[in-house]
């Protein structure tokens, strides 16, 4: 494990905390302040609540770790026992239903412990709210006719509503020479393996169409699939970058025509290759720039900025729009990681200020930029350091908000439904606040 000496101590959550942002950011609702402070410091599950006879969904590891701790690590049996999400509800600040997502973290001041039989969300004892965990899909029962399990082939993230499909469970991006600060799928891959849990690097076509006919017959929550995986940067299976990927989309539109919605998450490419996947079926593209500011995409990002440029990625992103229309191109870039040591802003307003930009610069061009909480992973080059303060978060969907509203922006595609109470999307809440008119 990487050991990093870091300067910046870690905010501690505390109820005081919550009220006192409550009362400053009156535009977002209260229901995505919680849900971004629980991302940002991770959830310690109490054994008792990993030992209910419920049939529920654990972690599928879908592509990363999203754990503050090594998976060795865990004493509890989180990494196969922790539920995908958390639904939470009620409590001290009488929560609509609110979906986030497991990060586990046995050091993490929000407990999840039972009361009354029941799992429940405790801060400094304080009740936050009953939980559901994720059902079981039915067809998760099956195996495929090589023995995989569809949990390992196509799991369903955001309460059932996703099929995120990592057919290429490694990045090409490899050493701290080249991969994203930030990132630990490399990691991830060989945690699993280490942990003798089967994963798949590269995922067979048949596999995942047969996964995808037991969904086509018995599913009606799952409506898009996701497409993603690591960098190929030179080629794997004697195929480039492009060819791999679009195998994927070609096969499963061809079998299931339009029976779900296509997204794919990749590199930056050009619009020719753009073209090839929206013509395969992809209606939803995720062209991922990470982080805005010039100097940190270099350093957080060392491989995309060598072998592509942060000139050329953000070109490419703008000119994607052409082909699948500027709402459905959807880049992510990873919120906090711009305050991160060694490199980051000092401070909350300039890291704001830079990203606003970005956001600003997409937002009016009608492209729909969106972000995932970081979750500092113990593997990565960053390592695992004290995230970002809970204000950042406030400001950072204060400014998403207000630069969406500015625009008049459509609700971004496949993600379900949006606002309180009714959101999925589970690694950040830019979907909960959306629609929000504030409070007194």
């Amino acid at each position: 494990m990487r050991e990093l000496i870091h300067k910046k101590e870690r905010e501690i959550s505390t109820i005081s905390l919550l009220e006192q942002m409550e009362r400053t950011y009156k535009m977002i609702p209260m229901e995505a302040i919680v849900k971004q402070d629980v991302l940002r410091q991770g959830i310690n599950f109490y054994e008792d609540s990993l030992s209910l006879n419920l049939n529920y969904k654990p972690k599928d590891y879908f592509i990363f770790s999203f754990d503050h701790i090594p998976l060795a690590e865990m004493k509890k049996g989180e990494d196969k026992k922790a539920p995908e999400e958390i639904k939470v509800s009620g409590g001290h600040f009488q929560l609509a239903p609110t979906v986030i997502s497991t990060r586990n973290n046995p050091n993490s001041p929000y407990v999840v412990r039972l009361f009354e039989n029941k799992p429940h969300l405790f801060l400094e004892n304080v009740d936050l709210g009953e939980l559901e965990y994720p059902p079981v899909p039915s067809w998760y029962r099956h195996r495929t006719k090589n023995g995989k399990l569809p949990s390992e082939i196509a799991p369903v993230i955001e309460w059932g509503y996703l099929i995120y499909l990592t057919v290429f469970r490694n990045c090409q991006y490899f050493g701290k020479e080249e991969e994203c600060a930030f990132c630990d799928i490399n990691h991830n891959y060989r945690q699993q393996r280490n942990a003798g849990r089967p994963y798949t690097g590269v995922k067979d076509i048949e596999d995942i169409l047969e996964v995808l006919s037991w969904i086509d017959k018995e599913d009606t929550v799952a409506q898009v699939y996701t497409i993603t995986g690591g960098s190929v940067l030179t080629n794997l299976k004697k195929k480039s970058e492009v060819e791999f990927y679009l195998e994927y989309p070609t096969a499963i539109e061809s079998q299931f025509p339009n029976r779900w919605m296509g997204k794919l998450v990749a590199q930056a490419f050009e619009k020719e290759d753009c073209k090839r996947f929206a013509e395969a079926g992809i209606q939803v593209y995720h062209p991922n720039y990470e982080v805005w500011d010039k100097n940190l995409f270099e350093k957080i990002c060392p491989g995309k900025s060598k072998w592509i440029g942060r000139e050329t990625w953000i070109r490419r992103i703008v000119e994607s729009a052409e082909i699948f229309g500027p709402s459905h191109v959807i880049p992510n870039f990873v919120a906090g990681v711009e305050l991160s040591e060694p490199w980051g802003f000092e401070t909350v307003e300039e890291a704001i200020a830079s990203t606003s930009e970005g956001l600003d610069f997409f937002m009016s061009k009608g492209i729909m930029p969106r972000f995932t909480a970081w979750c500092p992973e113990p593997y990565t080059t960053l390592g695992t350091q004290a995230g970002p303060p809970l204000r950042y978060f406030c400001e950072l969907l204060t400014s998403w908000k207000e630069i969406f509203e500015k625009y008049n922006l459509p609700t971004p595609p496949g993600y379900g439904e949006f606002g309180v109470g009714k959101a999925v999307f589970s690694v950040s809440a830019f979907m909960d606040v959306i629609g929000y008119k504030g409070r007194n």
